[in-house]
């Protein structure tokens, strides 16, 4: 996210010496993305960030996929995810391809025993439901329900839960995820049309320096491997840093829609953008305004991608039989719209209080066998009259 940010203590100048109060150096790191060519912040440790004392065990995390090759509709009920104690334990990917994986997740316990960090690609959690605060090495952010929290590839973090009731739905995403272009002018800040802007997102804050020596853990995802490390020193050792690449979250409920007289289509919903897939953010709105408007979605064919819909909250006017925790999804070439009834019963509609999180990717999504086990079976004959 091109906006600059800055915690804790810094010198003047880059690359220079920056003393500790007992005389010695501070160890300076630059945390950057796309070589040198892209976003990164400079930090500052009390110790080295290199010092590992064992390389251990590797477990295979990789999805395996139960289906390759799907053409059907399908309503995954994401609440029949049970919960687990661990967080990377609970996280369960249902759908998948090389640019994109999705996962459900619904951790009990907190991180305390080790550090996580995920090399490959940023990570988008959405929170459901449960509260408490993302925990990294430039800082913490606070999060609550209808939160995005996007983490960027190779931050080190742990999770802290205020009680057992969490539901997360998981985006990793192997391309860079930013905010979408064109609500950005050439300087990087947003536009007045856009639907959120900078004084809406959740910066880190409360930077935490450890000065700790021991055996710290650390597990790392790399190339669908989730590594063991253990370093030397606490990894939050940072007592300042600058720059544009970090956490940050951004609240669902602080999205405020675009309308029209007509209706609209989803790419005015969206908040999230890669090269390979986009996030998009349905929230409570008024409804099109011409006085003849049908106010539901009209049949559409996603020729170009899959469609996935993770239903929140709220009255899904388009949609028969929905909770919240279920998830559509919508495969590429196969035309969808409104159940039977609810094209005609929306017109004189005034408004929706539906809340959705939406991933359009533009290859297809394969299905692992977690997805097939939450699969109502039966959604992809649900317009038939």
């Amino acid at each position: 996210m091109p906006l600059y940010h800055k915690l804790g203590k810094i010198p003047q100048k880059r690359h220079t010496i920056f003393k500790k109060d007992d005389g010695t150096l501070h160890y300076e790191q630059l945390f950057g993305t796309i070589g040198f060519d892209g976003m990164s912040s400079l930090m500052y440790h009390l110790h080295r960030p290199t010092q590992v004392k064992a390389v251990q065990t590797a477990i295979d995390v990789a999805p395996k996929a139960a289906v390759e090759y799907n053409i059907a509709s399908r309503l995954l009920k994401g609440f029949e995810i049970r919960p687990e104690e661990d967080y990377l334990e609970s996280r369960k990917t249902i759908l998948f391809n090389s640019d994109v994986h999705v996962a459900l997740a619904a951790p009990k316990n907190s991180i305390t025993d080790y550090f996580y960090k995920n090399v490959d690609a940023d990570e988008l959690l959405f929170v459901h439901r449960g509260t408490g605060t993302l925990k990294t090495f430039l800082g913490e952010i606070p999060f609550e329900y209808g939160d995005y929290l996007l983490i960027p590839r190779g931050m080190i973090y742990q999770i802290e839960f205020d009680d057992l009731d969490n539901r997360l739905l998981i985006t990793e995403s192997y391309h860079p995820i930013y905010t979408p272009k064109r609500y950005r002018n050439w300087f990087g800040q947003h536009l007045e049309h856009s639907p959120f802007c900078e004084r809406d997102f959740k910066l880190p804050a409360n930077l935490r320096t450890y000065d700790e020596k021991g055996e710290f853990l650390l597990k790392i995802k790399k190339q669908g491997q989730l590594h063991h490390v253990v370093y030397a020193t606490h990894p939050f050792d940072v007592v300042g840093w600058d720059g544009y690449n970090y956490p940050y979250g951004f609240s669902i409920h602080n999205f405020e829609p675009i309308t029209g007289r007509v209706h609209q289509p989803p790419p005015v919903h969206q908040t999230f953008e890669t090269s390979a897939f986009v996030v998009c953010s349905f929230a409570p709105r008024l409804y099109d305004y011409h006085p003849a408007a049908i106010p539901a979605p009209y049949n559409h064919s996603n020729i170009d991608s899959d469609e996935v819909l993770y239903y929140v909250d709220g009255d899904f006017m388009s949609r028969k039989n929905i909770d919240k925790g279920y998830i559509s999804l919508h495969p590429a070439g196969i035309p969808h719209g409104p159940h039977p009834g609810t094209y005609e019963a929306s017109i004189g509609k005034t408004k929706t209080e539906e809340l959705a999180v939406m991933i359009d990717t533009f290859k297809p999504l394969q299905l692992t066998q977690t997805a097939l086990d939450i699969d109502d079976g039966k959604y992809y004959k649900s317009w038939l009259e």
